[in-house]
């Protein structure tokens, strides 16, 4: 599926007879997704599931924990 707006895509996929759901081609491409790669899903009851690179949650998992650890150092006085 082509971008309207940049950046920003949408596509459908289908969930196999093994629950199992292929990512688009196109989207695996575009995040650089590999087999074999990890990736998060996020579930919302009222707004769906997201799907996040392992990357992605390692980077943000990475900034989590240094911004603890700047407000552990910081003097309260």
């Amino acid at each position: 599926m082509t971008s309207r707006t940049e950046g920003k895509h949408a596509w459908t996929a289908r969930i196999g007879d093994k629950g199992q759901l292929v990512i688009p081609k196109e989207a695996r491409e575009i995040f650089d997704i590999k087999p074999g790669d990890t990736v998060l899903l996020l579930g919302d009851t009222a707004r769906g599931l997201a799907i996040v690179s392992n990357e992605e949650l390692l980077n943000f998992a990475g900034a989590v924990f240094a911004a603890q650890l700047d407000t552990q150092t910081v003097d309260p006085e």
